[in-house]
Formats: C-alpha cells, sequence, structure tokens
C-alpha cells in the first residue's frame, strides 16, 4: 500500500499521508478538505444558502464556505461549497474485489487459444433491456475496439457475435444456446433506479432456466458495474469504466483454459477410477 502514497521531503524530513488514519488533502496534510456540489429544491436567495450551510452542518462537516450559489431551475438553487470532514479511513484494510488474471496482449491471447484450446472460442454480447446504447458493447466487441486496443472481432482465435441493443435478456440467452457460446458479455449503460442491476437479475434467471449456470462465462460491464456487483449477482466478472477488449480477452481466454483443463483432468480421472463388480466388498472395486 505504502508504494501508491505520496512522499514529500521538507522540514523535518519526509512526511506523507498516514495510511491508517488518512484524510482528503486540500492544501496541505490531513487538512479534511472537500468540496461539495449538490441542489436543493429552493430558489436560490439568503434562506437557500442558510438551508445548504445547515445541512452541510447535520453531516459533520466543518468551516463551511458557500463558495457558489446559483438558479439551476424554477424552484432549484446549485451549491458549490468547500468544507472540513474530521473523518479518516484506514487505507490498509482496503480489499477490492477484482479480476485478477494477469494481463495477456492481441498475440497472448491468440497464441494461448490457438495452443491449449485448439479453436475458436466464440463469445455473444449484447445490451440488453430497454438500454439504447451500443457504445459499451461495441468498444468491447467491435474491430476497431476503444482507446488504440483492438476489439474482439480483430481477435483470429476469437469469434464474436455482437446482437447490439435492445435485445431482450431470453433472445441474448438463445442465441447462446443456439450458437454454443463459451461465454455471454452483457452490456449496461442505463443505470437509473439500479435499472441496470434488476436487469442483470433477470438475465441470470434466464441463464439459469436454460441450464447454463456452469456451462458459460457470464460477463457484465457499464460505468456502474464493478466485479464485485457483478460476482454478488451471479456472474463469473464485472468490467467497469475504463475496462478495454484486451482486458476482457485475457480473463475470458485464461479462463476458458482453465475451465476446459479442469474438465479434461475430471473426465481423466473418472475413467481410471476402479469400476466394482457386483458383490463386491466396499473399498475392494474389480479387485480379485
Amino acid at each position: 500500500m505504502d508504494a501508491h502514497l505520496p512522499k514529500i521531503t521538507g522540514e523535518g524530513g519526509v512526511r506523507g499521508p498516514d495510511p491508517k488514519a488518512m484524510k482528503p488533502y486540500g492544501d496541505m496534510w490531513d487538512d479534511g478538505l472537500l468540496q461539495i456540489s449538490f441542489c436543493l429544491p429552493m430558489d436560490a436567495g439568503p434562506e437557500a444558502r442558510e438551508a445548504a450551510t445547515q445541512y452541510l452542518q447535520k453531516h459533520g462537516f466543518k468551516k463551511i464556505g458557500i463558495h457558489e450559489m446559483g438558479h439551476a431551475a424554477e424552484g432549484f438553487s446549485f451549491f458549490v461549497a468547500y468544507v472540513q470532514s474530521p473523518v479518516t479511513i484506514d487505507v490498509t484494510r482496503i480489499k477490492v474485489p477484482k479480476v485478477d488474471t494477469p494481463r495477456l496482449d492481441f498475440d497472448g491471447v491468440n497464441a494461448l487459444l490457438k495452443e491449449k484450446l485448439g479453436r475458436k472460442m466464440l463469445v455473444v454480447g449484447a445490451c440488453t433491456g430497454a438500454d439504447a446504447h451500443t457504445v459499451g458493447i461495441d468498444a468491447i466487441m467491435n474491430m476497431k475496439g476503444y482507446a488504440g486496443d483492438y476489439g474482439l472481432e480483430r481477435y483470429p482465435e476469437i469469434e464474436a457475435v455482437n446482437l447490439g441493443a435492445q435485445v431482450a435478456n431470453a433472445d441474448l440467452v438463445k442465441a447462446a444456446v443456439d450458437l454454443h457460446a463459451d461465454a455471454i458479455l452483457v452490456s449496461q449503460i442505463i443505470t437509473q433506479h439500479d435499472i441496470h442491476v434488476e436487469n442483470m437479475r433477470d438475465l441470470m434467471h434466464e441463464v439459469e432456466k436454460a441450464g447454463l449456470k456452469d456451462k458459460v462465462m457470464l460477463v457484465a460491464g457499464g460505468p456502474r458495474i464493478t466485479h464485485r456487483l457483478a460476482v454478488e449477482l451471479g456472474f463469473d466478472a464485472g468490467f467497469g469504466r475504463g475496462a478495454v477488449p484486451s482486458e476482457v480477452a485475457s480473463y475470458l481466454a485464461q479462463e476458458l483454459v482453465k475451465r476446459q483443463a479442469a474438465k479434461a483432468a475430471e473426465k481423466a480421472a473418472e475413467k481410471d477410477k476402479p469400476r466394482g463388480g457386483r458383490g463386491s466388498p466396499p473399498g475392494e472395486g474389480g479387485k480379485k
């Protein structure tokens, strides 16, 4: 953790934040200064300014300064405030669930699949529900990719099928069954009122109904998707804001190869298991 913390050398030696009692940084270490912006449903004026101040006081903030107040709309005011927070956080205790497979590049993913799988990995994806935004699923799957990172369609060892947007969850699952997909990708851009969570639950219901839960890899992505959320909802992995295609491809390729190897080992163990004849004593198998 200390490797991620800044250090400043000055009078008295090296100084830096206390990782066990960290505060926000404004002008100096541990000043706890925050900038906060919010709206109140009342017209801008002295009463609104005082309401904003008292509201921030109720949160336990100190040294409250309302630096900007403006008209947001009829009956609404907008504020920018600077406050001091007494709250600290022990960052040494933070553990963030995340995809922990090594990051492979374009060539590495293709080489792994070609050598270990011996066939193309088939991935079907869509933006499901009422969400009409294709920007997320296109960034990962389209050949041009995102941020200079090639999309899955460009990988010679991946067959990527992009169904687009406003796809019913049942139709996405049906496509995965019909195509014998190795993985299902779902993108969720619209998140108002946690509609993305409900839609992901519905997709998981369709997956379980089709008997695919342990047969395909399930990956979700979007600006408010985290690995923790995806796993809690039954998915195998989640990728959030800023994720690029090679991250998803790396995870899928390595996870698929691992699963295939586990299946092969399980079959080999079953094949080598002694076959007991009728009437054989327990533990004796077919031994005579």
